[in-house]
């Protein structure tokens, strides 16, 4: 795996984590507990922070990047993902906040200032604008990203699932 310093800054990660060899980690991110990092997932927290929560799991060919600051957006765009959340494959999230217990279909984009809320799934191929909010409890489809419906207590379980079944297949490369 390549983990690079940027400006002084390393990434870190927490306990039982798994970051595929592919993977290339540059500048200020922190990983929570039990994270897994799979194939060709590019991050790059250089002119901003990323905080990745506990038991996410991004998949492969996903890229993650942050807004730096400017005079007119004097925080700029950090990326925040919560905890079990499952990132599907070829995913692009640039300076956005994703809650807990969310996927995100794999090919979906996610723009700065973009918030999407606990228990959400994001549809694959859609595209949340920027400063969009997707709220908690519902699935989003399409680009540009809407409402498609409320979702069912099975489904809300089964974010939590998805996020658990990631923690099996991490543990299982972990052995190897």
């Amino acid at each position: 795996m390549s983990i690079r310093s940027f400006k002084g800054i390393d990434p870190t990660f927490g306990s039982n984590c798994y970051i595929d060899e592919s993977a290339i980690w540059i500048g200020d991110i922190q990983c929570g507990n039990d994270v897994s990092i799979w194939p060709l997932v590019v991050a790059r927290g250089d002119v901003n922070t990323m905080r990745i929560g506990n038991r996410t799991n991004i998949q492969d060919a996903t890229m993650l990047h942050v807004t730096r600051s400017s005079q007119s957006n004097p925080n700029g765009y950090p990326l925040v993902i919560g905890d079990d959340v499952t990132i599907g494959h070829k995913c692009m999230l640039h300076g956005c906040t994703l809650g807990n217990r969310i996927l995100v279909g794999m090919g979906a984009i996610i723009m700065d200032g973009a918030v999407v809320e606990d228990d959400v799934f994001v549809g694959a191929g859609c595209l949340v604008p920027p400063n969009k909010t997707l709220k908690s409890g519902f699935l989003y489809v399409g680009s540009p990203a809407k409402q498609a419906r409320k979702l069912n207590e099975q489904e809300i379980a089964f974010l939590k699932t998805s996020a658990d079944n990631y923690l099996v297949t991490k543990d299982e490369y972990l052995a190897e």
